[in-house]
């Protein structure tokens, strides 16, 4: 036998491999002569928050005035539940449910697309202003134009369509600043909720009352419409963000370093800016402008994965989880009076802020 005998049938015994699918070494996927680098781990937590955020919906489907077992919603889910559960699950809670999941999704996965473009931890929509604008919008066609669920999501996405130009356009100044970008949208935001409150003063009782409680943010009668109102960004603008990954990625590098790998930076950053304008917009017409889940949902993908950039599955799946584990709270933290989702992420929010604020001091 040949010495080189062993490297042909190495050599043969790749190709065949090859020929028959894809090959995994350590963080590599390689086949059909592309290869994919992926971390282990990211994909680990991001398929832990999923599971974890659905369990969470479970739970939160078992809770209220009718306490059901998370078997026994699995059950009713499946149709072979006890007397009186479907109503009570499929027709009351599941959309409810559905609606916080998919709205916090949209705000985690648009949070971690603001804080990447302005290269800043606080850049989130809410901060920003972006929430602000979108619930100004939603107000104007809620109080002054008495519009339904369709016409509220298109006046929160235009509002909050309007309020990035403003921002992005005060903030600019031979190119945009990340701490400038966020500087003078909390200006905006701040200017916003003035309007929203004269918009409110302005109304009457009734239209008032339901105006605010649609403004902390509130899952609370919520129907499938507003579930697919939020399920539509996440299906729409989803993808689009998920596509442009990479580019967003070496956007994190800096606009210079960004043009020398070939990314187009003024249309990606513009691509990006609406995508992640319109997942804010379309969360907040469907669940109110919830605070704090854009904000912190990156923050929390980024210490499960410990990746730096955008992790823009696990932000997903945080805010997914965020947003449901802070309704669930909302319904058990005051017995026999539901607290609305805002109130809750508000103060878990601060709390999250105060602690990392506090934690960062010294840098």
């Amino acid at each position: 036998m040949s010495a080189g005998t062993p490297d042909r049938a190495t050599a043969r015994g790749a190709t065949a491999q090859r020929a028959r699918g894809p090959v995994v070494r350590g963080a590599v996927v390689r086949g059909g002569g592309l290869s994919v680098r992926f971390s282990p781990r990211a994909c680990w937590a991001v398929a832990g928050l999923l599971l974890a955020a659905a369990a969470m919906g479970v739970v939160a489907l078992g809770t209220g005035p009718y306490p059901l077992s998370p078997l026994a919603v699995l059950r009713t889910l499946a149709g072979h539940g006890p007397a009186g559960a479907d109503f009570i699950v499929n027709g009351l809670r599941l959309p409810r449910a559905a609606d916080g999941l998919a709205a916090g999704a949209a705000l985690g996965l648009s949070g971690a697309v603001f804080q990447a473009l302005t290269r800043n931890p606080l850049g989130s929509p809410d901060v920003i202003g972006l929430g602000d604008g979108a619930a100004t919008g939603a107000l104007v066609v809620i109080l002054l134009l008495g519009g339904g669920t369709g016409a509220t999501a298109v006046g929160a996405v235009l509002g909050g369509l309007g309020t990035a130009l403003a921002v992005y356009l005060l903030a600019w100044r031979q190119g945009v600043s990340g701490l400038r970008l966020v500087l003078v949208g909390i200006g905006v935001s701040a200017a916003l909720a003035a309007v929203n409150t004269w918009l409110l003063s302005r109304s009457g009782v009734n239209q008032a009352t339901d105006a605010l409680s649609w403004l902390v943010g509130n899952l609370s009668g919520r129907g499938w419409s507003d579930a697919a109102v939020a399920g539509a960004g996440l299906l729409l603008l989803g993808p689009v963000v998920l596509g442009h990954g990479r580019r967003l990625a070496a956007l994190e590098l800096g606009d210079d370093a960004a043009a020398a790998l070939g990314v187009p930076v003024p249309a990606t950053r513009l691509v990006l800016l609406l995508a992640g304008t319109g997942l804010t917009a379309l969360a907040v017409a469907a669940a109110g402008p919830v605070p704090f889940v854009a904000l912190a949902a990156p923050h929390l993908a980024r210490r499960l994965t410990r990746r730096p950039g955008a992790n823009l599955c696990a932000a997903a799946g945080a805010g997914a989880l965020l947003t449901v584990s802070a309704d669930w709270l909302a319904q058990r933290v005051v017995p026999n009076a539901a607290l609305p989702v805002g109130v809750v992420a508000s103060v878990l929010g601060g709390l999250y802020l105060a602690v990392s604020l506090f934690a960062r001091r010294h840098r």
